[in-house]
């Protein structure tokens, strides 16, 4: 008797039993449930929540793998600048190893261990208590909130952050499908406003930086934002910055590897391209604006927001997490638009209020996941509005029609 037929036993002794839910989410993680459709119209197709989850989470080992690395890196850099040393990035030369691999793991796999039992022992427990089925929504929810927080934060403090998310981001409203709020992001906007130290600052964002403090500022473990926002030098070239050998969360600083995930993600059909389209008009549509302003001499270099007003539009595009969040946050199909046309606009708003939140801002110089729960909050209301005005347009014809 094969792995299957024995868990299929196991399943009938649990039927009507209070942990019924648990056994079966571990079942049905496993392997396809076994009910089907037997009645009634139905859009029948390969994929279901398991695969289109799956899908999300391999588009995202990329960025993984590279943070773990990035760590690692980033780590020894802030080591070698304490001692006088400017380390710079070599993909296989010093990025590549086993040290910064076997650092970097040290620090980024306790964070995704935490996310994961933290969320799927509430999903669980909540599962029990309501006696519906686990559903698979926290599998890429559980890997996103490793990945947009700093390396250093607490595991204490991200398993509170996650429970608060859980709960009060997916399941008060129904679990898997019903929440209106991304609920990684919703984990994240916790941590920002209940511990703000944690979630900006010189040191957060490299593991072991405040050990390494009183060296060199060369390398300080701020981010490239953090730098702007404070009208000081940047250090990293364009390919630091897009390929990610900067500071920051682990998944955000990559955005060679972030466009490959996301072109994944589209041609798969789990990414709406419409809404990483806008998102990235809206986002160069502001930074261009802020670049006008600084031309026409309204804003001097002694202004505090010079820095990110005189960005480069381009260049806000590859720092900060604005490429991670429009493509693995943006596009999320249960709290964003639901509408072609909605989607459009939608996008293009979240990328348009990041600019402008991270320049008007300093002092959280990353605004495009505030951005994001900003627009999953609007998101009903963009759809309303453009289902009225199709509504209308029909209307219109018809009356023509009858004319």
């Amino acid at each position: 008797m094969g792995l299957k037929e024995k868990l299929h036993g196991i399943k009938e002794d649990f039927k009507g039993k209070k942990m019924a839910p648990a056994f079966n989410a571990l079942h049905t993680f496993l392997y396809t449930p076994d009910e089907t459709t037997h009645s009634g119209g139905h859009v029948r197709a390969v994929d279901d929540l398991k695969r289109t989850m799956n899908t999300v989470i391999i588009a995202l080992l990329p960025v993984l793998v590279w943070g773990i690395f990035n760590a690692g890196y980033q780590h020894y850099a802030a080591v070698d600048a304490a001692q006088g040393v400017l380390r710079e990035a070599s993909l296989f030369g010093n990025f590549f190893t086993w040290d910064n691999f076997i650092m970097g793991a040290w620090t980024v796999l306790p964070l995704v261990i935490v996310s994961y039992a933290v969320g799927l022992g509430v999903e669980f427990i909540f599962a029990v208590i309501k006696g519906h089925e686990v559903e698979e929504g926290y599998l890429v929810t559980g890997m996103l909130v490793p990945l947009i927080v700093p390396i250093d934060i607490p595991l204490w403090m991200l398993a509170i952050a996650v429970i608060f998310g859980v709960v009060i981001g997916k399941e008060v409203f129904g679990g898997t499908g019903m929440n209106i709020l991304n609920p990684a992001l919703t984990i994240r906007a916790f941590l920002f406003f209940a511990y703000p130290t944690w979630m900006s600052g010189d040191q957060v964002w490299v593991h072991g930086a405040k050990a390494a403090a009183g060296g060199p500022d060369a390398i300080s473990g701020e981010t490239i934002l953090g730098s702007y926002a404070q009208n000081s030098s940047v250090i990293y070239d364009f390919s630091d910055k897009f390929f990610g050998f900067i500071p920051g969360s682990v998944g955000e600083t990559s955005t060679f590897l972030i466009i490959i995930g996301g072109l994944f993600l589209m041609f798969s059909k789990i990414a709406s391209w419409r809404i990483i389209l806008s998102a990235i008009v809206g986002a160069a549509v502001m930074g261009l604006i802020f670049n006008g302003v600084v031309d026409q001499g309204w804003i001097g270099e002694g202004n505090s927001f010079y820095g990110l007003m005189s960005t480069p539009f381009w260049e806000h595009l590859i720092i900060g997490g604005i490429a991670f969040g429009i493509v693995y946050m943006a596009t999320d199909p249960v709290s964003g638009s639901q509408t072609n046309t909605g989607k459009y606009w939608y996008g293009f708003l979240i990328g348009f209020f990041s600019i402008m939140i991270r320049v008007f801002n300093p002092a959280y110089p990353e605004g495009v996941f505030l951005a994001i729960l900003l627009m999953n909050v609007f998101a009903p209301t963009i759809d309303h509005y453009v289902v009225q005005a199709n509504v209308k347009k029909r209307m219109k014809r018809l009356k023509l029609k009858t004319a």
